[in-house]
């Protein structure tokens, strides 16, 4: 299984380090500490031996007779036996049951004593074979004599303290795992808290708030990348602020002369039936055209006053049914559009501002949708709805932005692109929310949720 995030990564791998290391530093005591049980149970059975065999040598006789096997290996004070060629001391083991037969094969040309770690009836022992070596003058080199000595010491002791040390080791290492799974969630968190912290800046600046800024702490790469993020922030704040400003100054600009001209358009339209045909159509196509740039233009100025928090609210109590009639009839929609309007239902609300909300959700489904469009009230909210094809799923998340026209399942807008955006922003002043959905039987659905 792939670990997904970062902190169970940081976790595993500190985790495994540190398990790693314990391991190695376990594993390397506990074979140290064997080795060491091990040459001390050794030593203290061959040091012994070894100089009694010293003791007896000189008294030993070439080639010996039974009797000297056997008065050797009384000297031995251990489960030892003495073999020469053929013979053995008739006290002791019998070695071609206990000694491997590889240690007796060595035996024959060693001249230093050999031992062997083995198991004998399931029992650990240590074989021990001792060459017994002479001079066969003053100036002659040492030469095996053919006597061997062969002992026996039960290991039994040494392995059990051995399997203590191992159960030990594996103990230690399994409680240095909680440990080191404890310091990696500590590291883990030191780590990850300015990471989280930048995650929600920029979940933060790309909801819109541009002033959100980091605090650097302290001078590692974590605290540089959150001084390019502030960096970033600033530059982003900085440039839409000189957007908003550019097109607010822009608008109202445009609003003198569009004045003008919204005058001289509308005696055009008085006049268009006297003007010849083609100039009568010019003429109305520079009225028609005149006024969607009006509208444009105060689109922008409404959205330049939210971007600059100057919009305000003028509260008071309203009937809400009443003032969605109004809305309706001061646009000529009474005739088209479906209502369920109940009266009684009150609140306080932004008269102007409901009105801008509900003319744009309404005019937004008599552009977009299929009749009948209507218009229901209830309590906790308004519901405008359509019998249009709906909205496109991916669209659904992007109907409330501005200039979003992207709209390929529903007829071409010929609004500005901001009439739903202004809506939203005008219930959002109100401390409120409009969201957007897909009817099951067909349709596209806004529902408003003032606090009234």
């Amino acid at each position: 299984m792939i670990l997904s995030g970062l902190r169970p990564r940081l976790m595993a791998a500190f985790a495994a380090v540190t398990l790693l290391g314990a391991v190695a530093a376990t594993g390397a005591s506990y074979a140290t500490a064997r080795n060491t049980l091990l040459d001390d149970a050794q030593n203290q059975v061959m040091d012994p031996l070894k100089r009694r065999v010293e003791a007896f040598v000189p008294r030993l006789e070439l080639p010996p007779t039974q009797e000297a096997l056997d008065e050797f290996q009384s000297t031995l004070q251990a489960n030892a036996v003495v073999v020469y060629q053929d013979k053995r001391s008739r006290s002791g083991f019998d070695p071609s049951t206990i000694v491997p037969a590889e240690l007796r094969t060595a035996m024959r040309t060693s001249q230093t004593f050999l031992f062997q770690r083995t198991i004998v009836q399931n029992t650990p022992m240590l074989v021990v074979g001792i060459p017994v070596l002479y001079r066969p003058d003053d100036k002659g080199t040492l030469t095996a004599s053919g006597v061997e000595v062969y002992a026996t010491a039960p290991l039994t002791q040494p392995e059990r303290a051995i399997t203590g040390l191992a159960q030990a080791a594996w103990i230690g290492v399994a409680l240095v795992l909680p440990l080191a799974l404890a310091l990696a969630l500590f590291a883990a968190r030191g780590v990850l808290r300015p990471v989280r912290r930048l995650g929600a800046a920029a979940r933060a600046l790309g909801a819109g708030k541009l002033d959100t800024r980091i605090d650097p702490r302290g001078s590692d790469e974590l605290a540089e990348l959150a001084r390019t993020f502030n960096s970033a922030a600033e530059a982003l704040e900085a440039s839409q602020a000189a957007s908003r400003r550019f097109v607010a100054d822009v608008s109202h600009e445009l609003r003198t002369p569009l004045t003008a001209m919204n005058a001289v358009t509308a005696v055009l339209d008085e006049d268009a039936p006297q003007l010849p045909p083609d100039t009568a159509v010019a003429a109305r196509l520079v009225s028609t055209e005149t006024r969607k740039l009006t509208k444009l233009v105060q689109d922008l100025i409404e959205i330049s006053r939210f971007d600059e928090a100057r919009n305000v609210l003028e509260l008071d109590e309203w009937d809400i049914g009443q003032a969605v009639r109004d809305s309706l009839a001061a646009r000529g929609w009474t005739s088209t559009v479906d209502t369920d309007l109940p009266e009684g239902i009150t609140g306080r609300v932004d008269r102007r501002r409901l009105d801008v909300i509900v003319a744009n959700l309404v005019g937004n489904a008599l552009r977009h949708g299929a009749s009948p469009v209507c218009v229901v009230l209830r309590p906790s909210y308004l519901e405008v709805s359509d019998n249009g094809p709906g909205i496109a799923p991916e669209v659904l998340p992007h109907v409330f932005d501005r200039f979003y026209k992207a709209d390929t399942a529903r007829a071409r807008s010929e609004g500005s692109g901001l009439g739903l955006a202004i809506a939203w922003e005008n219930a959002r002043l109100h401390g409120g929310t409009i969201e957007a959905a897909n009817r099951p039987e067909g349709g596209a659905v806004f529902t408003l949720r003032l606090p009234w």
